[in-house]
């Protein structure tokens, strides 16, 4: 069975379904806000150059997901499944944002809850990417789990840029509650 990067997933609250050409405008309006990548290493996507750069990326991806409030049907934010490496049984999950709306409160669980136990199928270990400055989502890995493995460089727009390697081993992870 082929291993599926951009799933539909339904949760509690949450629904994550393939990013289309026709979130651009709805993912635009969450993205505007400045304060989601103020501790982001690419703080342009606030901007709509940008923004329109990072989101032509994640749909050439073919593995980006869009996530939608359930309630409303709106969209809050996206994320994606990206370096899968087969044979290592590896995946990493990143490139996410969330609506400030959402912060604090159980999304970010759901959403990493949702892609982790999909990903459990195909991969033994996943890897999430953080800025190493980015203290808002290192300290929410670490509240949904994650463990610090090391330290290392990543490139963004042609500069090697510092990142914390976060690591769930999903048949042993358990989601907090």
């Amino acid at each position: 069975m082929p291993t599926d990067l951009q799933p539909r997933l339904c949760g509690a609250t949450l629904i994550l379904r393939p990013l289309t050409a026709d979130d651009l405008e709805p993912l635009w309006r969450v993205a505007r806000d400045r304060e989601l990548w103020a501790l982001h290493p690419d703080q342009t996507r606030h901007e709509r150059g940008g923004f329109e750069r990072f989101f032509a990326a994640a749909l050439r991806s073919g593995t980006a997901l869009t996530v939608v409030d359930a309630s409303t049907g709106q969209p809050i934010g996206s994320s994606r499944y990206y370096e899968h490496d087969p044979e290592q049984r590896e995946v990493a999950i990143g490139y996410t944002f969330l609506a400030r709306s959402h912060w604090g409160g159980a999304a970010n669980l759901e959403m990493k809850r949702l892609m982790i136990e999909h990903a459990a199928a195909f991969a033994d270990v996943i890897w999430f990417h953080v800025g190493a400055g980015n203290l808002r989502s290192r300290r929410a890995m670490e509240k949904i789990g994650a463990v610090a493995a090391y330290e290392g460089k990543r490139p963004l727009h042609g500069e090697m840029i510092d990142f914390v390697y976060y690591r769930i081993d999903p048949r042993r992870w358990a989601a907090p509650r």
